[in-house]
């Protein structure tokens, strides 16, 4: 199976620095970010892992929560999790999961299925494409994905721009265009008519391009 956007993230049981979880019953009909990495105790990481512990607030007011992953077992998650609080002043409060036989970085296509092999016998650099970030919308479908190389450390400013722009396009017939920040203009999707876009909009829009009209949402 290959996973494109739009896709059903693939479910699976596993055991987490929070308990075992089944994954679809733990995203729980909500938004949710699961993002990977190749190792535990890895430099990168770790800053990664430190920033998302400090953004989850942010995170959580959009109602999103927060699943990491690494190829290694549960004991070396729990070490790993103590030197991240202590370097960044701040617990990581969310779930790692356990993927110490590759089960899950394979089922999301971040490794190769005939890779052979358990975390205690790799380094980083063999799992060097397990650094991804898969957004996840409330009916389970995939709306995004990332994948990193292991020396560039993720945005994550970024990504909460991605899900506010996520969310407000999957509530209206709404783009957002290159660079687009909240309170910024959207696009008014090419789909919608003059017409339909003028009862949906009434404090009216824009048009540079029949393709191309601009909208500032929010107005009543």
């Amino acid at each position: 199976m290959t996973l494109y956007l739009g896709h059903e993230a693939p479910d699976f049981e596993a055991d987490t620095t929070q308990g075992r979880i089944r994954f679809h019953e733990w995203l729980g009909g909500q938004w949710a970010i699961l993002f990977s990495h190749p190792k535990d105790f890895t430099p990168v990481c770790t800053t990664e892992l430190g920033r998302l512990a400090r953004l989850k607030t942010e995170f959580e007011q959009r109602k999103v929560k927060l699943i990491g992953l690494s190829v290694d077992p549960l004991d070396d998650h729990l070490a790993w999790a103590s030197d991240i609080a202590e370097i960044h002043g701040t617990p990581v409060d969310f779930p790692i999961i356990a993927d110490p036989e590759l089960r899950v970085a394979k089922l999301y296509e971040m490794i190769h299925a005939d890779t052979v092999g358990n975390a205690r016998d790799r380094s980083a650099r063999d799992n060097a494409t397990i650094r991804a970030v898969f957004v996840i919308a409330p009916d389970r479908s995939i709306r995004l994905t990332m994948t990193y190389p292991m020396t560039t450390g993720r945005n994550f400013d970024e990504l909460l721009r991605v899900i506010d722009s996520l969310q407000l396009t999957a509530s209206s017939p709404l783009a957002t265009p290159a660079d687009w920040r909240p309170g910024d203009r959207a696009i008014i999707v090419t789909s919608l008519s003059d017409e339909e876009a003028r009862a949906r909009f009434p404090q009216g829009f824009e048009t540079v391009k029949p393709y191309l009209r601009y909208v500032q949402p929010g107005k009543p």
